[in-house]
């Protein structure tokens, strides 16, 4: 959900944005900013012991977004008091417990 909310958020972007992404994701996090990503997309998203890359369909569209806006991953560890991280977990989990009432 982490990597969904990152390409939605960029995604409403209507021009080249710098942007500050902060997330308590280290796998969005380490995935871009070690440049784990961009070997994956290289190697035709299989990653070491020819396993494919979980959520390619969702990488795939992350990286033009990443190609578009300046983006700085700010990594923040999750319920830990983060007022911004705590509001956006509780945004998620509200969604959630909609989508699974219908």
């Amino acid at each position: 959900m982490e990597l969904t909310g990152v390409i939605v958020a960029l995604s409403a972007l209507k021009e080249p944005c710098r942007v500050i992404l902060t997330t308590d994701s280290k796998y969005v996090v380490d995935s871009v900013s070690k440049g784990w990503v961009y070997n994956w997309q290289k190697k035709n998203w299989v990653k070491s012991g020819n396993n494919p890359v979980p959520n390619t369909d969702l990488w795939k569209q992350l990286l033009p977004l990443l190609e578009k806006h300046e983006v700085t991953f700010n990594w923040v560890r999750g319920h830990d008091g983060h007022p911004e991280n705590e509001r956006c977990d509780k945004l998620a989990v509200e969604q959630r417990d909609i989508y699974n009432q219908k």
